[in-house]
């Protein structure tokens, strides 16, 4: 078995409202791209470990990376217009050499433990596809104008994360029939026909998003 790691790091992370792309705002110490590659390098099964950057950030990945040694990391490929553009971009590269299994994970989910890692990839053994996930625990309502209306019920509902884990030729296919709008890999290979599992994710693979994500991800680096 080969399982390659795809970390996504293209984007711009607006959201934020900060003067760096959030995937290189230093966390008391290295990025959250730099602590993502360190992440897949260190887990179990891994081999070969690709990033997909945005073609203006040369600069910043290079100075994230300055001083890692792996021969398993490969050379950045530059990403697209949406994130489903950059995971094909990423895929396209790894089909030179292509594994047998993929986990695409976004970079600004710096803290994800490995054991959920290892899940999604132990899962792939039975299934196309494999998503850490978590299930919506707190009470869901409709609601207009700040007005609620009804309750949602959640069951059912499971929270998304990454490492997004699949079969490599399946989802290299699926992507390269896909129209670009997926919000994730998960849609991308429920659209192709692929069957996806989820297993258990963590709170601590949170997605650096806000102001207040990056705030707790200072605090979690600095007790590191």
């Amino acid at each position: 078995m080969t399982a390659a790691a795809l970390i996504v790091a293209a984007g711009r992370g607006t959201r934020l409202g900060a003067d760096l792309p959030k995937q290189y705002i230093p966390l008391n110490g290295p990025c959250a791209l730099r602590r993502s590659i360190e992440l897949f390098l260190g887990a179990p099964g891994i081999e070969h470990v690709r990033t997909v950057i945005h073609p203006e950030d040369a600069e910043l990945y290079d100075a994230a990376v300055e001083t890692l040694r792996d021969d398993r990391l490969g050379p950045p490929v530059h990403g697209g217009a949406t994130r489903a553009a950059s995971v094909r971009a990423g895929l396209d590269a790894m089909a030179q050499t292509p594994p047998e299994f993929v986990l695409i994970h976004d970079a600004a989910r710096p803290f994800m433990p490995v054991p959920v890692i290892e899940a999604v990839l132990a899962a792939l053994a039975e299934h196309e596809g494999a998503c850490a996930a978590l299930p919506v625990v707190d009470a869901l309502w409709d609601a207009e104008d700040g007005l609620a209306h009804h309750p949602v019920s959640r069951d059912r509902l499971w929270r998304a994360q990454t490492p997004q884990g699949f079969r490599f030729a399946p989802i290299l296919a699926a992507h390269r029939a896909h129209d670009g709008a997926g919000t994730d890999d998960v849609a991308v290979a429920l659209e192709a026909g692929m069957s996806v599992r989820f297993v258990p994710g963590s709170e601590a693979g949170y997605k650096i998003t806000t102001g207040d994500d990056l705030a707790r991800a200072l605090r979690d680096a600095d007790a590191r």
